[in-house]
């Protein structure tokens, strides 16, 4: 079954990008990037750079993951080392391909629907990677408070843009949020994770507990300037979405997923989220990513976004294990979830790019030749 119809396919090639806003560190932070795409070899696709990137990410994440599964661990000094190399990275890489595509005069609508969806897979790997380092398994309902509160802020941005037809960037955004979160990793490095269990005398307040209280005003002011435009009207007829659709019902679906994950976490006898903190925000993280995907590619396609997505039987797996008194092994379920919605967000994916691939004429993975016959692979 295909993915886009053929409405979608034309509307995603008129599609023109559109953002606004510089961060503080922006700037400076461009002059590195100018110099680095320059050191990229022409036959390098851009969507190469940022699938490499992001298997960096993933791959040291993962790692911290396996060394601290309950998020309180403390692994050895390299893999936060390993952590901080590989999001430095991802956010060059990320950083470039866009200008990459310019330089190689290969710019297209898949350029830019690959760079979002792989930041939508990328903020669970990088939002989980930093709660762990700052031990935050130690505090199990700020662990996830956070995770989910960056997914949803990351949505809100992409939200807001399907809204208005821009996407807009702050001061404080992405840029300097991934410079924040390397630091952390490299404290970890030189000091250990160990250090944010450290209490300031007479108030009695850990340091990870300190981070976490700072985090909430920036978390409060993204998400109070993206409310504030969505509730504003959109672009569309009558102030809807660029889609002519409301500009409040995006809310649902990733409200769903993240409501589902709380309450399966409350509800379970076997302590399922307090057993497995990392693996069982991993699997809704994932869940989070599919439908964000579907959210960027209404976006570009200027299209109605379904609230129900087939990611979400994942999540509903575990619903009914509960609901029927765990009649399969609850650990045993979850893995079936991160299966299931694992093969969904890569299937969904891949059928975007190639339906893409074939209708503009071009490859993924290569500029160095063109599809013959108008089919690409």
């Amino acid at each position: 079954m295909e993915s886009l119809t053929p409405t979608q396919l034309k509307k995603l090639k008129e599609h023109k990008y559109s953002a606004t806003g510089t961060s503080l560190v922006e700037p400076y932070m461009q002059v590195f990037w100018k110099w680095l795409v320059e050191q990229i070899p022409t036959t390098w696709a851009p969507n190469t750079l940022t699938v490499v990137g992001l298997i960096l990410n993933i791959a040291t994440s993962t790692l911290l993951f396996l060394y601290s599964p309950d998020g309180k661990s403390e692994a050895p000094r390299f893999v936060y080392l390993l952590c901080a190399i590989g999001l430095f990275l991802y956010q060059s890489l990320d950083a470039i391909d866009g200008k990459q595509a310019r330089r190689t005069n290969t710019s297209s609508p898949l350029g830019e629907l690959f760079d979002h969806g792989c930041d939508s897979v990328s903020t669970v790997f990088v939002g989980l990677a930093t709660v762990v380092a700052l031990n935050m398994g130690k505090d199990l309902d700020w662990m996830m408070y956070e995770l989910f509160a960056a997914i949803f802020l990351f949505y809100m941005a992409h939200w807001q843009t399907y809204v208005t037809g821009t996407l807009r960037f702050g001061q404080f955004d992405v840029t300097e949020s991934q410079l924040m979160i390397i630091g952390v990793y490299l404290t970890n490095f030189l000091f250990g994770s160990t250090l944010w269990d450290l209490t300031f005398p007479i108030i009695g307040m850990t340091l990870r507990k300190a981070v976490i209280l700072l985090s909430i005003l920036p978390q409060i002011l993204q998400f109070g300037s993206n409310f504030s435009v969505i509730m504003q009207g959109g672009s569309g007829k009558n102030k809807s979405t660029i889609a002519g659709t409301s500009t409040i019902f995006p809310v649902l679906p990733i409200v769903l997923v993240l409501a589902l994950g709380i309450i399966i976490s409350q509800k379970s006898e076997t302590l399922i989220y307090e057993n497995h903190p990392c693996f069982f925000l991993l699997c809704f993280g994932l869940v989070a990513a599919k439908i964000t995907n579907k959210l960027v590619v209404a976006q570009m396609t200027k299209s109605e976004m379904d609230l129900f997505d087939s990611s979400l039987l994942g999540p509903g797996m575990l619903f009914l294990n509960q609901y029927f008194n765990c009649i399969l092994n609850e650990y045993l379920v979850l893995w079936l979830m991160f299966i299931y919605v694992t093969q969904d967000l890569l299937r969904y994916s891949s059928s975007v790019c190639q339906q893409i691939c074939q209708y503009l004429g071009i490859y993924c993975f290569d500029i160095t030749s063109s599809p013959k016959n108008g089919k690409a692979s």
